[in-house]
């Protein structure tokens, strides 16, 4: 009986090792080939040839198993180490995000410069293409690289028309959206590209103008959104503290696990009506 055993368990490893875990292993590999290229679309996009995508797709390796221990000293929780992993595989995609919402504010923010140096460009005699290339050579990035981009595009045989579509859909900001129809158009049309331009400088500052008015008089009540939301963690965690029972009678009965959910549902919806209510759209 024993050998019998033995055997059964044999040939189960065998079926394990021989077919398993090439099925695995190629299911790893396919997952590390399409990490890779969506980290590296995602850094050609950002010009970012720092670090190479095998490099940051290393991270999901290391950063759960350190989070998980790392939880785990500090809450002895095996849920708190499941969520400390959860957190470590969410991190390099955030950080990748985070990085590329950055340069997209800084593009938005060197609209305005490039749109005054277009102009002045345009004034001196200069074509849009030539201007365009001057921009690339007198704006930091991601301005440069961006432009330098439109101008490479129309170098291989793209029209400058479609080069500034891409633009906008790689970069999409309202503003940007304005500045590339508006020249689309006035190329269409036989426009003064400089007349439009200072419009534009015009309508940008006066846009910009209202949205940081906004930003300061909703400033209240987005405070207090932050502050109701954030009382309720810092009081159960206060009380926890001090008296770790307090609150048992809520989670073992019914009737305050179910007053548990409903406040938890009802500060979620409070947080989510403050949030839409301090936000005003221009």
């Amino acid at each position: 009986m024993l050998l019998l055993v033995i055997l059964l368990l044999a040939l189960a490893i065998y079926f394990l090792t021989s077919v398993l875990l090439p099925l695995v292993e190629e299911l790893h590999k396919n997952w590390q080939a399409d990490k890779e290229k969506d980290i590296g679309k995602k850094l050609d996009n950002m010009f970012s040839y720092e670090r190479s995508p095998a490099e940051l797709v290393q991270l999901y390796y290391i950063l759960p198993p350190v989070f998980a221990l790392v939880a785990w000293v500090v809450f002895k929780s095996n849920i708190a180490i499941l969520l400390g992993a959860l957190v470590g595989l969410a991190i390099p995609g955030i950080a990748l995000n985070i990085r590329n919402k950055r340069r997209r504010r800084k593009f938005e923010i060197q609209i305005l410069d490039a749109i005054m140096l277009l102009s002045s460009c345009l004034k001196g005699g200069l074509s849009l293409l030539q201007a365009f290339e001057v921009l690339v050579e007198e704006m930091p990035a991601p301005m440069s690289q961006e432009m330098g981009l439109v101008i490479r595009e129309n170098k291989m045989g793209i029209t400058l028309e479609e080069s500034l579509r891409r633009l906008n859909k790689r970069m999409y900001t309202e503003e940007l959206t304005l500045v590339i129809n508006s020249i689309l158009v006035a190329r269409e049309t036989g426009g003064d590209l400089t007349k439009v331009f200072s419009r534009l400088c015009t309508s940008i500052r006066d846009n910009r103008k209202l949205k940081d008015s906004i930003k300061t008089l909703t400033l209240q009540g987005r405070l207090q959104g932050i502050i109701m939301s954030v009382i309720p963690v810092f009081f159960f965690a206060w009380v926890m503290m001090f008296n770790k029972e307090h609150f048992n009678i809520m989670f073992q009965s019914d009737l305050g696990k179910m007053l548990l959910v409903i406040a938890v549902a009802l500060q979620l919806v409070g947080m989510v009506l403050i949030y839409k209510f301090s936000k005003i759209k221009v």
